[in-house]
């Protein structure tokens, strides 16, 4: 994917107005309780606002529309569509193939692992796509890099692709029309699609802002790439609940991006945990551990502020399985309210 150009801030307009008819205008939460349990006293100003971009009500319950979207879209605009798409996915990547495919008429194959969730799997059924699954990610990810080589077949990654990454951006983009200008940004990193958009997108809307990316610690491919200066590709299949930020490592076109965040946190299992808890609590949705992940990086971020601060929060997805929701409340933490 190498020989893709970076995208750039105007590659996020495009793709904001080309996959506006295929996409969901999702709304902008806040929760008041969370804001005050955050603010602690003497800061400056008003007090704290968070809010939070709920891209798990996007139309396949996950940002991963926006991407998908824009690569069929800008094909079709380019009179260049193939004639069968097949990705590979751990699942929100999966539903958006198959979703913008359907849209488009167009047969798609997914190729992804036997540990893929199962909600995943059968909504990515549902919206027409074939599914052939691999004991690991290594061999799906061969499988369709050969399936790729076919005659009218069009591999459309989950993250290394200048259009989805613009696609991704639109997230953000969206937000901060709505909400005006942000302090902050921050997004869960898995192969680094959404975290980049998310970058172009607020830096070309609000240059001062900081722009933070958070992943899980038993999957820190990212965080160590970051510390080594060059790539680096998990050795092992990550063991996470933000199954959503387990790949194994970034992309050639994400990782610049990622080299340029402000601030970068390493979420461990039990803040996962936590953090899905009280936001599935304080703001009455289906929220995936990927997508709370985020709030261990907003409250580090958060106690290290004298004034207050707007902060925007892009929850990538909200597609849970009940083995997912039973690992998740092993533990109850509600009794324990968040605080810096």
């Amino acid at each position: 994917m190498s020989h893709f150009p970076s995208p750039r801030f105007e590659d996020v307009l495009l793709a904001a107005e080309r996959i506006k008819p295929l996409v969901s205008r999702t709304q902008i939460l806040n929760s008041s309780l969370l804001d005050s349990w955050l603010t602690p006293e003497g800061i400056e100003g008003a007090g704290h606002r968070i809010f939070f971009k709920a891209e798990c009500m996007q139309r396949t319950g996950a940002f991963k529309l926006r991407g998908a979207s824009n690569v069929l879209a800008a094909l079709a605009e380019q009179g260049e569509m193939p004639t069968h798409v097949v990705a590979n996915s751990s699942g929100n990547h999966a539903q958006a193939i198959a979703y913008a495919c359907q849209e488009f008429g167009l047969p798609a194959t997914i190729f992804t692992t036997t540990s893929v969730s199962k909600v995943k799997a059968a909504a990515t059924e549902y919206y027409g796509a074939d599914i052939l699954q691999f004991d690991t990610r290594e061999q799906a990810d061969e499988a369709v890099k050969e399936a790729a080589t076919r005659s009218g077949v069009l591999w459309v990654p989950p993250f290394n692709h200048p259009h989805i990454i613009a696609g991704q951006g639109t997230a953000a983009f969206e937000a901060i029309q709505d909400i005006g200008e942000v302090d902050a940004a921050v997004a869960p990193v898995g192969g680094g699609g959404l975290i980049s958009g998310t970058l172009l997108a607020v830096r070309g809307l609000c240059p001062n802002a900081k722009v933070i990316g958070a992943e899980p610690l038993n999957a820190n491919d990212a965080a160590v790439s970051l510390r080594e200066g060059k790539i680096v590709k998990l050795t092992e299949t990550p063991q996470t609940l933000a199954d959503g930020a387990a790949t194994p490592c970034v992309g050639e076109l994400t990782f610049p991006f990622i080299q340029q965040l402000d601030d970068f946190y390493e979420v461990d299992e039990v803040q996962i945990a936590y953090w899905t808890q009280w936001l599935q609590h304080l703001l009455k949705i289906h929220v995936e551990p990927t997508s709370a992940m985020s709030m261990a990086a907003v409250a580090g971020y958060l106690a290290e502020q004298e004034s207050a601060k707007r902060v925007l929060v892009i929850l990538s997805g909200g597609n849970i399985d009940q083995a997912m929701m039973q690992r998740i409340w092993q533990t109850d933490y509600l009794t324990q309210p968040p605080m810096l």
